[in-house]
């Protein structure tokens, strides 16, 4: 006799229904309602296998099913480069806090229309995403939602979801009309009810719905952010296309006049301006005084006659004159093309949505995902009473602000425009949006303001040197740094080739110390690597008497350096040297430049935004070779000595499975898990989606594990499931042409150098040897561009074995690389035992 089923045993009355649920689930599985599982699937009790991926982590909330937070996250507006990133962190960030994230499809398009386009994600759903333009999501105008009938229909459709929390990624405007939906939110659940949609019990859990703002938007013009998502991938483009046509200029003689987009902020026009070296910019908020004409022929002539060949002059679509007149491209290319004044042979250029198009740059799709990740933290922490937040940056830090506080100055902004009020259209904009209006004029119209020139004896004779390894944006430091000098009166002289071309060809002819060309110089702004040469040896090594003598010779009042942590050293050692070396008694200053970012005294080096981009670009590649294959992985090494900030960040911009960094190290263990999970990985992959992996190491992250040994063991390791292929970019991630970011930062941050060195004066050496200030280091710290006397960070700031910072910003983000590549955890590396105690340990004298 066969034994009895022991579900029905147990739960007798279930026979009665059992079948009945058997082919519900049957004809569920097997039928186009399937693709309606949101709702189904809890009516049946039933879990779609196919859902489950293994790169899921397991979430960190251990709330039941039934009671997990839905969290719907939207594009809307204009589309913008890092849209994606965005939606990706959120959707893997909230099913790893244990929540149901759902993506709204044509922004509030879908939310008003509902049905299939609202739709549960999983974490495999948004593989790939980081490197796709646009937004995969959609976006579309939605007037339906202008009218309290469209409100009330999004509000119906996010309930049918289960849905009480939205992350919004827009532009000032999709944003204000997600804080409005808010505020409303009560009365439309009330107005449900009355019409019988609900009853109050099925409303209660809902009573309360949380929102979350990131801007999207290529013009960067929200207050209170240094940076919104995909405006660095905007200029680069333009910065891109400007560099093309400076080719075209020159070999023609021509002017070209440069339309961008910024109907009400001039960002792009003005970071393009200081970033290409362009003539003459036109933006909204700064409309040149009533003769712009006379004004810009005279700099556009004056830059002739020194021998210039080319001219750019870049224009916002929504320039103005002081009248509140609009400038058009056309009335500019007519008054530079007048034969009757400059004659010259003049094109338009109009860039349009090229701007918008392609993928994210590196720090786009850094931005786009730290701001995910904050959004749903900030979901999932708010109260009632909590204002709808915006996640800004402030200079590296990502903060929530007060939505409507942000929107509300920003039209302010437009308003200022309006009335024609500009200096408070400039004020309300951020301190570097001014700085680096008040650098362009600096460079643009060098010596040609004589009101700038400082007296004769205040006037200085300024030494430029660069110490290390080339770093983009180099050369544009230079350059800044020179025209400041010009325009004040100084004397800026090249040091060639570091202190070793200053030690042993100071005398040659040429010599290594000679006189800047302006006309040369002025051409460096997008030049990668380093003009005036770059050295790694140290001031000790070239012989600090040498150097000494030579600086008294050469009768320098300041050193301006350029460099990385070679560059660091060089000024310490000066600095110490000064109580036996007199003539080293002068103001002395180092700009961080390398593509490390280990530079102590500073959160940011010239470089590193360049560097990354390369990354980014050669890993993109790389993943494509990985995903068409299918199964197989690449194990990429980065520079960065023994500091991690490149394989960190690429990680972050690349979606890498696994980041090894020096700072953490590398074991045994940790790459036995990382196999044990790819294996995971790929023995669940179906071909469904794209199976390609990375995985970076930095270059010292161990003495033993290299990229090509990790990639050895996966092969081996993997018994024929997948492949394994090790990838070495070297010192192609020095990059060629500097980025935007690179290049903009380093023309505000020479020019404060040139300020700090300037406030010394000549002849000041009993001052200096007193006044720590007289040896600095300029960084980003926080919120401020700050300088930090050297013996400060020599002492309390520098891990000198190590050759990087004690502390930096960005270690955090290893667990986000981690958490949002579906790592599992592991066990950290044991530390190495070093000196008298490693010895007994291995005498076996002490236990280990």
């Amino acid at each position: 006799m066969p034994l009895p089923d022991t579900r029905f045993l147990l739960r007798p009355f279930s026979i009665v229904i059992y079948p009945i649920w058997t082919l519900l689930a049957f004809f569920y599985r097997h039928s186009p309602l399937r693709f309606l599982s949101s709702t189904l699937q809890p009516l049946f009790g039933l879990r779609n296998t196919t859902d489950i991926d293994p790169e899921t982590p397991e979430p960190t909330s251990t709330t039941n099913m039934s009671a997990k937070k839905k969290i719907a996250i939207m594009t809307s507006g204009g589309d913008s480069p890092g849209m994606n990133g965005v939606v990706r962190a959120c959707v893997r960030m909230a099913i790893h806090m244990g929540c149901d994230a759902y993506c709204i499809y044509e922004g509030y398009e879908g939310l008003v229309r509902g049905g299939d386009l609202i739709r549960k994600m999983n974490w495999y759903d948004v593989r790939g995403w980081l490197s796709e333009g646009g937004t995969l999501i959609g976006t579309a105008r939605c007037m339906a939602f202008f009218e309290r009938a469209g409100r009330l229909a999004a509000a119906k459709n996010m309930i049918l979801h289960g849905i009480d929390a939205l992350i919004i990624c827009g532009g000032d405007g999709s944003l204000t009309g997600a804080d409005r939906f808010r505020a409303e939110w009560p009365s439309l659940l009330d107005e449900l009810a009355a019409n019988g949609e609900f009853t109050t019990q099925e409303l209660q859990p809902f009573r309360h719905l949380n929102i979350v703002g990131l801007v999207g938007s290529i013009d960067n013009d929200l207050s209170g952010t240094d940076a919104t998502i995909g405006c660095y991938s905007a200029l680069a483009r333009i910065c891109y296309a400007v560099d093309l046509i400076e080719a075209t200029a020159s070999s023609h003689s021509r002017a070209f006049v440069v339309e961008v987009m910024g109907r009400h902020c001039g960002w792009l026009a003005l970071m393009a301006g200081v970033a290409t070296g362009a003539d003459f910019i036109f933006i909204p908020e700064k409309p040149r005084e009533d003769n712009w004409r006379e004004e810009m022929c005279s700099i556009v002539e004056h830059h002739r006659k020194i021998g210039k060949r080319k001219t750019i002059v870049i224009i916002a679509e929504g320039a103005l004159d002081r009248e509140g007149n609009k400038i058009t491209p056309a009335m500019v290319k007519d008054l530079l093309a007048d034969k009757d004044g400059l004659g010259l042979d003049t094109r338009i250029t109009t860039l349009g949505h090229v701007q918008r198009g392609g993928t994210a740059v590196a720090y786009d799709r850094m931005l786009a995902t730290l701001q995910g990740v904050e959004a749903v933290k900030a979901v999932l922490e708010a109260t009632p009473e909590t204002k709808t937040c915006v996640i800004a940056i402030t200079e590296n830090k990502i903060v929530r602000k007060p939505l409507m506080d942000a929107v509300q100055d920003t039209k302010k902004v437009a308003k200022a425009i309006e009335r024609q009020d500009f200096e408070e259209a400039m004020g309300l904009r951020d301190a570097e949006f001014s700085e680096q209006y008040k650098s362009f004029m600096m460079t643009t119209a060098v010596q040609v303001d004589k009101e700038l020139l400082l007296p004769e004896k205040e006037r200085m004779r300024i030494g430029f040197i660069n110490v290390g390894a080339p770093a983009g944006g180099m050369n544009a430091a230079v350059r800044a740094g020179v025209a400041y000098c010009l325009s004040r009166g100084h004397e800026p002289m090249a040091i060639y080739n570091g202190f070793a071309g200053f030690a042993r060809h100071h005398a040659d002819n040429p010599g290594a110390v000679r006189p800047f060309n302006w006309l040369e110089v002025d051409g460096w702004a997008s030049k990668g690597g380093s003009e005036i040469g770059t050295n790694r040896e140290l001031p000790g090594e070239s012989g600090m008497e040498t150097i000494a003598n030579l600086i008294e010779q050469y009768k320098f009042d300041a050193l301006f350096l350029i460099g990385g942590f070679e560059a660091f050293h060089a000024v310490s050692q000066l600095r110490k040297a000064r109580d036996q070396y007199p003539s080293l008694c002068i103001p002395m200053t180092l700009l961080p430049a390398t593509i490390s970012n280990n530079v102590p005294g500073t959160e940011y080096s010239l470089g590193s935004d360049t560097c990354l981009n390369e990354l980014v670009e050669y890993c993109d590649k790389i993943k494509q070779s990985a995903s068409a294959t299918r199964r197989r992985v690449f194990v990429i090494e980065t520079q960065g000595g023994r500091s991690g900030y490149v394989a960190t960040l690429g990680g972050l911009g690349v979606g890498a499975s696994a980041v090894y960094t020096p700072e953490e190290g590398v074991s045994l263990d940790m790459l036995a898990a990382d196999v044990r999970h790819l294996k995971n990985v790929f023995a669940h992959d179906q071909g469904q989606s794209r199976a390609g992996r990375l995985i970076l190491i930095n270059e010292k992250a161990s003495k033993v594990y290299n990229a090509k040994l990790i990639a050895d063991i996966l092969r081996e390791e993997s018994h024929g499931r997948f492949e394994s292929r090790e990838g070495i970019p070297g010192h192609m991630q020095q990059g060629g042409v500097p980025s935007p970011m690179d290049r903009c930062r380093a023309v505000r941050l020479a020019i404060r150098c040139i300020q700090h060195l300037e406030q010394f004066g000549r002849n000041v050496h009993n001052r200096v040897k007193v006044d720590p200030m007289s040896t600095t280091v300029i960084g980003i710290k926080g919120a401020s561009v700050v300088f930090t006397p050297v013996k400060q960070v020599e002492e309390e700031e520098t891990d000198w074995p190590n050759r990087r910072p004690k502390a930096a910003y960005w270690l955090g983000m290893k667990e986000i690389v981690d958490i949002l590549g579906g790592r599992p955890k592991y066990e950290l590396p044991e530390s190495d035992l070093t000196g008298i105690k490693a010895k007994d340990v291995k005498r076996g004298i002490v236990p280990p």
